[in-house]
């Protein structure tokens, strides 16, 4: 038989795409056979009854099956519904096109402004982070135009700092004066697990309307776990792309906690024990590996905010110990200083970064040490002092600190629509301590 005539002859209009079947359905999963996948194979899932389509990613593979986590809602799909491959792994397309827009976790855009342009390349979603002997120290300052971030907490190009805080204490807030404040040249906001009321409301109110050089992924809490959790895999890589340009980038992500609540629900539902408050071991893989893409390479830099949401306001809940752990600094906000009309509500004394002593100088790093001790005098005394039983007098230390009190509030306390340069802060920052 002449083999080369016989495939000649095939006519290509008759050939089918392969695909699978649908075998079972949960309330979040789906199991399918048919079809040779990967973990993390982005897949497609045809609705014969709706005539509708699903994306989904493979999330776990057994002799026959593999379990597919969907990126929107499974309503509608039943036994037997066609299953397809649509790609090897998730990417999202990067370029200039995509600052002043608002896109969702896949990088579409959800703003009503049309389709993005310029954009140059895919990067992929899934990626290690850069191997340790590649990353470049932290030794330059990055100023976020907040005085007591930038007095006491200096950060530097390439730190990853974590803003932890109970519900409703001012974390957006905080996030929205960095934003508008802060030195970097890009801007990339990740809005996961929010209301989607707060989109809007962030950019008019925290933003000003002011998206210029600035990307916002958002994918709120009632999109499917899995745009959850890419919607902050997807930030990090739009992050990347832009720092291998060689820009200074400030990664915006709120919130760290509402990521991992994201990854507790895919976990439970493929079948991972709970370990710890519910949480699967995943979560806690999962977060070294989101954070640590974070940082300086020898072309420019990421610098990371990442706001964890205290779940009773308790600091030693899980994913906040965790976050704390794998961060190199935490902004610690208390709800005592915002009952008490305190903004930004930052307790300086629970709070600390882990670089500040490699980025600024030694005489403002002695300022900061003197600062913190007047600060720790007041609070161990504060009670003593409300209750009359100390006089003045019995310790000059004291005395000097509780002079000073007004002063260092009225220079800690800053309204949302001001912010100010380094040097500024710096020169009234000595000016609280002659």
């Amino acid at each position: 038989m002449d083999i080369e005539n016989f495939i000649n002859n095939i006519d290509s209009t008759n050939l089918s795409i392969a695909f699978g079947r649908i075998k079972n359905i949960s309330t979040t999963t789906i199991t399918a056979t048919g079809l040779e996948v990967a973990v993390g194979d982005i897949v497609k899932i045809e609705s014969v009854q709706h005539s509708s389509t699903v994306l989904g990613m493979v999330a776990s593979i057994s002799n026959e099956t593999f379990t597919i986590v969907p990126f929107s809602f499974i309503e509608g799909f039943r036994i037997y519904d066609k299953v397809y491959l649509q790609k090897e792994g998730l990417s999202v397309k990067c370029g200039y096109g995509l600052l002043g827009r608002v896109v969702n976790a896949l990088g579409e855009p959800i703003d009503d402004a049309g389709k993005i342009r310029d954009l140059e390349e895919s990067s992929a979603i899934n990626k290690l982070s850069m191997p340790p002997l590649e990353r470049g120290i932290i030794e330059e300052r990055f100023s976020t135009g907040v005085k007591s971030i930038d007095s006491m907490l200096t950060s530097g190009k390439g730190q990853k700092v974590g803003i932890f805080a109970g519900s409703g204490v001012g974390k957006s807030t905080l996030m929205g004066m960095i934003v508008k404040g802060c030195e970097a040249q890009i801007k990339v906001v990740a809005l996961i697990g929010e209301r989607g009321r707060e989109i809007p409301e962030f950019i008019h109110y925290n933003l000003d309307n002011n998206l210029e050089n600035t990307v916002i992924i958002a994918a709120t809490s009632d999109e499917s776990a899995l745009m959850r959790k890419y919607g902050a895999f997807t930030a990090m890589a739009v992050a990347e792309f832009f720092r291998d340009k060689g820009h200074d980038v400030l990664l915006m992500m709120d919130s760290v906690t509402r990521f991992a609540m994201a990854q507790r629900e895919i976990g439970l539902s493929t079948g991972e024990p709970p370990v710890s408050r519910g949480y699967p071991p995943s979560v806690f893989s999962l977060l070294p590996q989101l954070m640590e893409r974070a940082g300086n390479n020898k072309k420019g830099s990421i610098t990371a905010f990442f706001t964890v949401l205290v779940d009773g306001d308790d600091m030693n809940d899980p994913i906040a110990d965790q976050s704390r752990s794998i961060l190199d600094g935490h902004i610690v906000l208390t709800r005592e200083l915002t009952e008490q009309g305190f903004y930004p509500p930052i307790n300086l004394l629970k709070s600390a970064s882990r670089v500040m002593d490699k980025v600024v100088d030694k005489q403002h790093y002695n300022d900061f040490l003197k600062l913190k001790r007047v600060l720790s005098l007041i609070k161990e005394n504060e009670v003593l002092v409300r209750v009359g039983a100390y006089k003045q007098g019995m310790d000059p230390e004291l005395d000097n600190a509780m002079a000073k009190k007004e002063l260092i509030r009225e220079f800690l306390v800053q309204g949302t629509d001001k912010k100010y340069n380094f040097n500024e802060i710096v020169s009234m920052f000595r000016k609280v301590l002659q």
